[in-house]
């Protein structure tokens, strides 16, 4: 018996609804390669122009690359995670790598240094867009570290803009 024909089958609408930004929620495992970057940044080009937000496409490129690289730099595992939401008009992305924080006060401090400065770009690209960034523990079970941005819609309105 065709689906079309069975009173249990679920029925779905032709045209669903399109997506949204606030329905904007992804997440990516991604294998820690010289490559993965520009694969990272394809992604969330397609995925914001998908849920209407072409108008964060420039500093969201900028983050998610710098933010990807720096995981590739420092994970200890074959891969790394991205995360990508939208929520209260502000893109969250958060990059988790293996690399563990160090107990040993000179170690971190030497770490946390290293990783600042691999993130240079990105600190410069929340600036601009009135964001935010920083890392630290990871809270997922199996540890390392956290890195993330958050770019408000109003403030990648002005991005890359000179002023008048």
């Amino acid at each position: 018996m065709p689906a079309s024909r069975c009173p249990l089958a679920p029925t779905y609408p032709a045209d669903p609804t399109a997506p949204t930004p606030e329905t904007l929620a992804y997440s990516f495992t991604l294998p820690a390669a010289l490559a993965s970057p520009a694969l990272a940044r394809a992604a969330t080009r397609e995925v914001l122009r998908a849920h209407g937000l072409t108008d964060m496409l420039d500093p969201a490129l900028q983050a998610v690359g710098e933010l990807t690289a720096t995981a590739c730099q420092f994970t200890e595992s074959q891969d790394y995670y991205l995360s990508l939401r939208y929520r209260a008009d502000t893109l969250r992305l958060i990059a988790y790598d293996s690399h563990p924080r160090h107990t040993q006060p000179h170690l971190a401090t030497a770490c946390d240094t290293r990783r600042r400065a691999a993130l240079r770009v990105l600190a410069c690209v929340c600036r601009a867009c009135n964001g935010d960034w920083g890392f630290g523990e990871a809270r997922e079970p199996g540890g390392g570290t956290r890195m993330w941005a958050t770019l408000p819609r109003t403030g990648t309105a002005t991005y890359g803009k000179l002023p008048s």
